[in-house]
């Protein structure tokens, strides 16, 4: 299989399969009970918080494990929200954010608004421009205006569907000039770029380690110390009184390594994301070449090394998915979370791109062990698909 998938999901490290399974059979203790198997389970899952911490550039008692990337976000929006209305005389009761979130970010804010309605929870959208990234000045005049009624302000690092990057540091700075609290969905970036949170006003941040080779069902919240943040999960002590439950153990474990492997691979030299760019820059001009009408959004933008989204037009996506799945090739429709959807997405079409386009928009991703043959393999594949799709469809 040519897998093109990687922000759906990364395989895992040998190393990381290997530590989960030493775990399972060694390690499987309650980190919160006080024997020897408990210790040692404790022992290791305070060992991978400081690797992911290293790995982010932070202190491991900022880092708050949790079942993944959506939970994290939901934590730090929920918790947020709940916590300034129960402490702050429901004076911070607006959540600002994006139309190009993902939807563990878009989803959660509407639930949100809807559940604290009485209490007067509003959502304000900022408007960004076609190319999917929001005009810093346009969050400056909102900050000018209501910055004692919001919350928090959460806008993503890097989008899951076409690799675009947003100005974080210098919306992080905006908000700490303004005291309003910032939380970045990093799920994209984390592991694929490098991160330095000493460096950079972020309050929350939200990382996943199944993007970065770790496995499923285990990611973090970077909470930046003094953050006030009122628990989700209710039942336990477990993550200073922020996230009850037992401790996934031999997932920490596994997401520890991973973080450990992908710091060392952003501290090789050269520098070793500019390889992988240059290859999904050849990937996009073997198919616009294959395919003269194909279109590659905001490729004019600043992205993130590893993500292409190549739109079809006058041709559906799912099609193109199944004829690319004959010649073992994997890629999604928009997110993973919504590829089986017919309906485009919404990203794109908050982005100005027409639905006909957005139909037909597929996404790829490579990985730091995605390989030059895979790219042309991959790129033939995609036009012998397309040119298969075009030649079936009806003529006029």
């Amino acid at each position: 299989m040519i897998y093109l998938d990687n922000n759906a999901t990364t395989r895992p490290a040998e190393e990381v399969v290997l530590a989960i399974q030493e775990s399972l059979r060694e390690n499987w203790g309650n980190p919160s009970s006080l024997y020897i198997g408990g210790a040692r389970a404790r022992e290791a899952v305070e060992l991978a918080r400081q690797q992911i911490a290293q790995l982010v550039g932070c202190s491991p008692r900022e880092i708050i494990l949790t079942s993944g990337g959506t939970e994290s976000c939901n934590l730090a929006l929920a918790g947020s929200l709940s916590g300034f209305l129960a402490a702050d005389a429901g004076l911070r009761k607006v959540i600002v954010t994006t139309r190009f979130e993902h939807s563990a970010v878009r989803e959660c804010v509407q639930e949100l608004v809807n559940r604290f309605a009485n209490e007067g929870a509003e959502v304000v959208w900022i408007e960004g421009g076609r190319d999917g990234v929001i005009d810093p000045k346009t969050l400056e005049h909102l900050l000018q205006k209501r910055a004692r009624e919001i919350a928090i302000v959460s806008v993503m690092w890097v989008n899951n569907e076409t690799g675009v990057l947003q100005p974080i540091a210098q919306l992080g700075s905006m908000c700490r000039q303004y005291g309003v609290r910032f939380h970045t969905d990093a799920t994209q970036w984390v592991g694929r770029m490098p991160t330095d949170l000493s460096s950079i006003e972020v309050d929350l941040l939200t990382l996943s380690a199944h993007k970065f080779q770790g496995p499923k069902g285990v990611g973090a919240l970077y909470c930046r110390r003094g953050t006030m943040l009122r628990s989700a999960m209710i039942g336990g002590p477990q993550e200073r009184d922020r996230r009850g439950g037992t401790e996934n153990v031999s997932g920490i474990i596994g997401m520890g390594v991973a973080a450990e492997l992908a710091l060392r691979w952003l501290n090789e030299e050269p520098i070793p994301w500019l390889h992988f760019e240059s290859m999904r820059n050849r990937f996009e001009e073997l198919v616009c070449a294959g395919v003269p009408n194909a279109i590659v959004l905001a490729n004019q933008n600043l992205r993130v090394w590893n993500t292409s989204n190549i739109a079809f037009t006058n041709l559906e996506a799912e099609a193109v998915l199944v004829n690319l799945a004959k010649h073992g090739v994997a890629a999604s429709a928009g997110a993973a979370c919504s590829s089986g959807s017919l309906d485009p997405s919404p990203v794109l079409l908050a982005m100005g791109i027409a639905p006909e386009i957005a139909h037909g928009a597929v996404r790829f991703s490579l990985s730091r062990h995605t390989t030059e043959s895979q790219i042309t393999e991959g790129a033939q594949a995609v036009i012998e698909s397309v040119r298969n799709l075009s030649r079936s469809m009806p003529t006029a």
